[in-house]
């Protein structure tokens, strides 16, 4: 089994990822969807998170002498970018939707100096759109976001745009398409329902 079939059937087993052909979920924005993915769960679980840790590790491997600091963006990627810059040994900070409207009105909580390599972590990427303000918050002040992590995506070409604004690489511990995959030789879906879920996603605007 592949280390992204791995992560798959771990995110499967509580229910972090669910998947209903029939797209009976409704996300927020009133999107009918046949998937849903609350990532917040692999908190509760040591050995999903230590996985996810060193999927991680794994993706920083060729570039872990030239970063700073691991930053996560609130809430989801907090715990994560905690976890991996302890075992990185670098310092820690997170990114605010918005700055406090109360205090020294901080959006970054946490050190991050000018020139600094940042390290983005994130748990789910769709449109890009929250990390993209992470990213931005970041360069405001001076530093350099050298990748965007997350755990998973659902391969959407919105996301792909979003990054391409900012000229950041991310790249992500599994995707929609490896999790249709997954579900077809597992026998969990049928062929045509591939089809018909790789067709929701592409069609989303």
């Amino acid at each position: 089994m592949t280390y992204e079939h791995r992560i798959i059937k771990h995110l499967l087993d509580i229910d972090a990822v669910q998947i209903k052909p029939d797209c009976s979920f409704t996300w927020t924005s009133g999107i009918k969807s046949p998937i849903y993915c609350d990532n917040r769960l692999t908190m509760s679980y040591p050995d999903v998170r230590k996985l996810i840790t060193t999927g991680f590790i794994n993706k920083l491997a060729d570039m872990k002498d030239n970063i700073d600091g691991i930053s996560g963006c609130a809430t989801a990627g907090i715990p994560h970018a905690a976890w991996l810059s302890q075992q990185l040994d670098l310092p820690m900070s997170y990114v605010r939707g918005s700055a406090k409207k109360h205090g020294k009105q901080n959006q970054i909580e946490g050190v991050i100096k000018p020139g600094d390599n940042i390290v983005v972590i994130e748990d789910l990427i769709s449109t890009g759109g929250s990390v993209i303000e992470t990213v931005r918050a970041i360069e405001a002040v001076g530093a350099n976001v050298v990748k965007v992590l997350a755990i998973f995506s659902y391969g959407l070409k919105k996301a792909e745009a979003a990054f391409e604004t900012v000229n950041v690489p991310y790249e992500t511990l599994a995707n929609f398409d490896q999790l249709i995959e997954y579900l077809l030789d597992e026998g969990t879906i049928t062929a045509e329902e591939q089809q018909d879920l790789l067709s929701w996603r592409d069609e989303l605007k």
